[in-house]
């Protein structure tokens, strides 16, 4: 069977959005009333890309990516001149703390996630160890978004962790209730940019350990907003909580949601973006064999079913109903 219209899944909020100023840049009602490094976050996109320019299920994790990713926040935050980043990958070439202590804040985090995507040992402790003390002082440009889209999409899930943590701290984001309080609230806005953003950053720090419950409870509602971007962005957002209760959730979607770009997300989600463990992707293939022949769906969702079976299982096996279902049974 031809497979139409593939779609490649890319964990990450700034390579899958168009442009949008930089919010972290305007004065918000309350900032300064927490200190330089309060909760000042920073969405980064207004609108979802059009789902007929993507290709598979693949996770591009290249650090090329960043190409793109310039065009949208290029305009963010102080260049600096690229000697000094050819100089920093000349003169380390692996975790080294004393070299790292060196550095200036936002040059630590960019060496350190690029280490991490390069499994450097080391890398993923002292970006854990150093995370804490670069909150309010790293700057969002074109490089910083490259690298934590690849350490999103690294096939280690700690240095998925990592990129998450990265992430959050170049937003301003703390780990802790008023931070979880503003996302919710912005969860809620009428600026769709920040509503998005919001959904998207309840993923990460929830992912965290910060109130997952009221993240869960939040995103799953968005899951019903009338506009497809709301509920692509919250079945993002849910990818990133992981656990073992979202993964019926992103079947759900998949198979019932009127949006075709929805209906993708919730794939990649159970196939290969989002935090969840091999165990946990596995534990969706009863229902994705179920999938693959439903008559009430349409042959684009069969055919994203085949794809996430074979991202899962690693199997390759034709896009045959029978042929999954006699693989599986043998399996067990």
């Amino acid at each position: 069977m031809d497979v139409p219209h593939e779609f490649p899944c890319i964990n990450d909020f700034a390579a899958n959005a168009a442009p949008a100023a930089d919010l972290r840049l305007q004065p918000t009602p309350d900032y300064g009333t927490l200190g330089p490094t309060s909760d000042v976050p920073s969405p980064r996109s207004a609108t979802t890309a059009d789902a007929q320019n993507r290709g598979g299920l693949a996770v591009l994790v290249a650090l090329g990516v960043g190409v793109s990713i310039a065009l949208l926040v290029g305009s963010l935050g102080k260049a600096r001149p690229g000697a000094d980043r050819a100089h920093l990958s000349s003169r380390y070439g692996a975790a080294d703390a004393g070299s790292i202590d060196r550095l200036q804040p936002q040059l630590q985090a960019e060496k350190l996630l690029e280490l991490a995507v390069g499994n450097s040992t080391g890398a993923v402790d002292q970006i854990a160890s150093r995370v804490g003390s670069w909150r309010g002082k790293l700057i969002w440009d074109s490089h910083m978004a490259s690298l934590t889209t690849a350490a999103l999409n690294s096939s280690d899930l700690r240095v998925r962790e990592s990129g998450i943590e990265v992430e959050l701290a170049a937003y301003g984001l703390s780990k802790n209730p008023v931070s979880l309080e503003y996302l919710l609230q912005t969860a809620e806005s009428r600026d769709h940019a920040q509503k998005i953003w919001a959904l998207w950053a309840l993923g990460l720090i929830a992912n965290r350990g910060v109130a997952p419950d009221r993240a869960l409870e939040t995103l799953t509602a968005h899951l019903h907003d009338s506009d497809a971007d709301s509920r692509r962005w919250s079945v993002e957002g849910l990818s990133l909580i992981g656990g073992d209760s979202t993964i019926p959730l992103l079947l759900g979607v998949m198979h019932d949601d009127s949006s075709p770009i929805v209906r993708q997300a919730a794939a990649c989600g159970v196939a290969q973006s989002g935090m969840f463990s091999p165990e946990q992707r596995l534990s969706a293939v009863p229902q994705l064999l179920n999938y693959t022949d439903d008559p009430s769906l349409d042959l684009q969702t069969h055919a994203w079913a085949f794809q996430a079976l074979g991202d899962i299982t690693g199997q390759h096996l034709p896009h045959d109903s029978a042929a999954w279902r006699d693989w599986y049974e043998s399996r067990n």
